[in-house]
C-alpha cells in the first residue's frame, strides 16, 4: 500500500502522543512533533524523494534516527515503534487524544488518576463530576471536556484539505492512467475548498464505465467496497477517506461537474429557478421537456438559467447568486495576484532554514518581497526573540537585501499580545520595523469583552501593521477564541491596519465568513504562508481558496500590491 507524508505525519504524531502520557523525554517529544508536522507541509512526496535517492536528513529536522523510520513506513505501512508503544497502554486511549481540549497531559493525568481509557469512560467521569477534583482541571475544565465528549461523538470524522489533496491527487494520477478516462476532476466541498472535507466526490467520463469501475476498484489504497454498479461506486480508503466515483458521458460532463460540486442549497436554489423557465436541471443535463439543451460545460448549465459562470468556492447559497443575476460577481483573487508574503519565520526562531534560503524560496514563488517575523520573547517554545536578538536579526536583514537581487526581505516581528493588549517589545524596537505583525498565544478563554478589548487595545498601538491569524483557531484542535469580530473589523479599519488571512493548512484563518465581512467593511486582508521553512509557502494556495470562499477580490487583497504600493499603504498605518 502506498504511504503518503499524512500517513507518515499521523504515525508520528501518535508516537509523540504516546511518549508524552509516558512522561518520556521532552525533547525527544518535540523531535517527533516537529517531523510530523515537516512532513504534512512538504509539497514532494517521500515516497518520491525515496525512489530518486534523496537523503531524508537533507530535510529540517531529520535526523538518521527518524530518517530510517521514515524508510521504515514507507516500505512496510508501519513504525515497531509505535506498535511497541501502543502495547505498554490500553488500545483505546489514544482515541481521547481526538477530543478537543485534550492533550496528552491531561489524558495521562485522566488515566493514572481515574483510569479512564475509553472517550465513554471520559464522558461518564464527566458526566458524574469526578474530573473537576483533579489537580489542574476544575469545574469549568470539567464541563468543557463533557461538552466536548457529546460534540465529539456526533460529529463525523472530517479531513483538512491539504490532507484529503494527498489522496485526492493520488488517487485521480492512478485514475488518469486508465485509457478509458477522458476527464476526472474531484468535486464536491474539496473543489469549493472548504477547510475540511468529509469525504470526496470524483466524477470522471467516459464511453467504458464498466472498465472505469474495475480500474477504481482495484486502486490498492481502498480499504473496503461499499457499492459498485455500472457508474457509481463508493469505498472507504485505508486512510479512513470514504471516496464516491461516478461515470458519465462526455456529454454531461459540466452537468454532472455542477450537479456534484455546489453545496445542496446552491444545487436546490439553481433547480428552482430552472423549474421557473420549464427546465430540469440534473447530473446529466438541462432539459426541456425530453430534449437536453445544456449539460457538456458548467458554463452552458448556469446560462440556461440565465445567469454567468459562478466560481465553485462560491457555490453555498450566500448570495452568490443574487450577485450572478445583478452582474456583481467577484473577480476573485488569484494564487498569481501575490506579491509577496508578510509572515514567515527562519532558524532564528521555531523556523527550519535561513534568511537567505528563505529569501531565495520566496524567490522562486515569483515574490517581489518577503517580511520576516520572527516570534517575540514571550513565546520561549519558540525561542522567541529579545529586543538585542531581534535588532541583530535586522542588521542581518539590511546587509542580505544589499546582497540580493530581485526579492527584498522586509523587517518584521510576530508580537505577542499581551493580556491587558500591550505588545511583548518596546517601542524603540518595534519603530525599527517595516511592518509589526500582532498575534494572541495565550489566554485563549478571556470573556468576548476581555478578549476584544485586548485585541482592539493592541491594533491602537502606534507600530501595529497586522493581526494575526485572528480568531485563534486551530482546525480540530482549538476552537475559535469568542471576540467581536465585527468590531475587530470596524477598529482596523478606523487605524488603517490589517488582517491576516493564515494559509497555514491547521488554520485557514480568517474564517471565509468573515473574510467577506472584512471585504464588506473595507479591510484589507493579507493571505500569509505562516511558513517556518521554503516547503512552506506552497500552503498559500489554500489560503487563495479560503479568500476566494470569502468573495475577495485582488484589490482586498494587501499582498496584491506592489513593494512600492505596499510601504506606502504599511507608512500610514504607523
Amino acid at each position: 500500500m502506498p504511504v503518503h507524508n499524512a500517513d507518515i505525519a499521523a504515525i508520528f504524531e501518535e508516537i509523540a502522543d504516546l511518549l508524552e502520557i509516558e512522561a518520556a523525554n521532552r525533547f525527544r517529544i518535540l523531535a517527533y512533533r516537529k517531523a510530523a508536522r515537516i512532513l504534512s507541509e512538504l509539497p514532494q512526496d517521500v515516497r518520491a524523494l525515496l525512489k530518486q535517492g534523496f537523503d531524508l536528513t537533507q530535510l529540517p529536522g531529520i535526523g538518521e534516527d527518524l530518517a530510517s523510520k521514515i524508510i521504515e513506513i514507507v516500505s512496510t505501512g508501519s513504525c515497531s515503534l509505535l506498535q511497541r508503544l501502543r502495547s505498554e497502554l490500553p488500545p483505546a486511549i489514544t482515541e481521547l487524544l481526538h477530543v478537543p481540549g485534550l492533550g496528552p497531559k491531561r489524558v495521562k493525568a485522566l488515566y493514572h488518576h481515574l483510569d479512564v481509557q475509553t472517550v465513554e469512560q471520559l464522558h461518564r467521569a464527566a458526566r458524574d463530576g469526578c474530573i473537576r477534583n483533579l489537580p489542574g482541571f476544575g469545574e469549568k475544565t470539567e464541563l468543557n471536556i463533557l461538552k466536548a465528549v457529546e460534540a465529539h461523538a456526533s460529529q463525523s470524522r472530517r479531513f483538512k484539505l491539504a490532507t484529503a489533496a494527498q489522496y485526492a491527487e493520488s488517487l485521480v494520477a492512478y485514475l488518469q492512467k486508465s485509457p478509458n478516462i477522458n476527464h476526472v476532476v474531484v468535486a464536491g466541498s474539496f473543489r469549493r475548498m472548504r477547510e475540511t472535507v468529509g469525504d470526496l466526490d470524483i466524477l470522471a467520463t467516459s464511453s467504458a464505465p464498466d472498465a472505469v469501475m474495475q480500474h477504481f476498484t482495484a486502486y490498492d489504497e481502498i480499504a473496503e467496497v461499499f457499492a459498485t454498479g455500472s457508474t457509481r461506486a463508493t469505498v472507504t480508503l485505508k486512510c479512513g477517506l470514504q471516496v464516491d466515483l461516478r461515470v458519465v458521458d462526455d456529454t454531461s460532463y459540466g452537468a454532472a461537474l455542477h450537479y456534484f460540486t455546489g453545496s445542496k442549497a446552491h444545487n436546490i436554489a439553481i433547480r428552482r429557478i430552472a423549474q421557473k423557465l420549464g427546465l430540469k436541471v440534473s447530473e446529466y443535463g438541462v432539459f426541456r421537456a425530453d430534449k437536453s439543451i445544456a449539460g457538456e460545460t458548467e458554463e452552458s448549465v448556469y446560462r440556461a438559467v440565465g445567469l454567468p459562470y459562478i466560481s465553485p468556492e462560491l457555490r453555498e447559497d450566500r448570495g452568490e447568486i443574487e450577485a450572478a443575476r445583478a452582474g456583481r460577481l467577484p473577480k476573485l483573487v488569484e494564487m498569481a495576484d501575490l506579491k509577496g508574503d508578510l509572515h514567515a519565520h527562519t532558524k532564528a526562531t521555531d523556523g527550519h532554514d535561513s534568511l537567505r534560503d528563505m529569501a531565495l524560496a520566496a524567490q522562486k514563488m515569483g515574490f517581489e518581497y518577503l517580511a520576516i517575523t520572527e516570534h517575540s520573547r514571550r513565546l520561549t517554545i519558540a525561542h522567541g526573540l529579545d529586543p538585542e536578538r531581534l535588532l541583530r536579526q535586522c542588521d542581518e536583514i539590511d546587509r542580505l537585501n544589499s546582497e540580493l537581487s530581485g526579492i527584498t526581505l522586509l523587517k518584521g516581528i510576530e508580537v505577542d499580545i499581551l493580556e491587558d493588549g500591550s505588545l511583548d517589545l518596546p517601542d524603540k524596537v518595534l519603530g525599527r520595523l517595516d511592518l509589526v505583525v500582532g498575534a494572541v498565544h495565550s489566554k485563549f478563554d478571556l470573556s468576548r469583552i476581555k478578549q476584544t478589548e485586548r485585541i482592539i487595545r493592541a491594533m491602537e498601538h502606534p507600530h501595529f501593521t497586522l493581526l494575526a491569524h485572528p480568531t485563534g483557531r486551530l482546525l480540530e484542535k482549538r476552537a475559535p477564541y469568542d471576540a467581536d469580530m465585527l468590531g475587530i473589523l470596524r477598529q482596523a479599519k478606523n487605524r488603517g491596519c490589517f488582517l491576516e488571512l493564515n494559509a497555514h493548512p491547521e488554520r485557514l484563518d480568517l474564517l471565509d465568513t468573515y473574510c467577506q465581512m472584512a471585504k464588506e467593511e473595507g479591510v484589507l486582508i493579507s493571505i500569509n504562508s505562516d511558513a517556518h521553512s521554503c516547503y512552506e509557502f506552497s500552503n498559500l494556495r489554500y489560503g487563495v481558496g479560503q479568500a476566494r470562499r470569502g468573495w475577495l477580490e485582488k484589490e482586498d487583497v494587501l499582498n496584491t500590491r506592489t513593494l512600492v504600493e505596499l510601504r506606502t499603504l504599511i507608512k500610514s498605518t504607523m
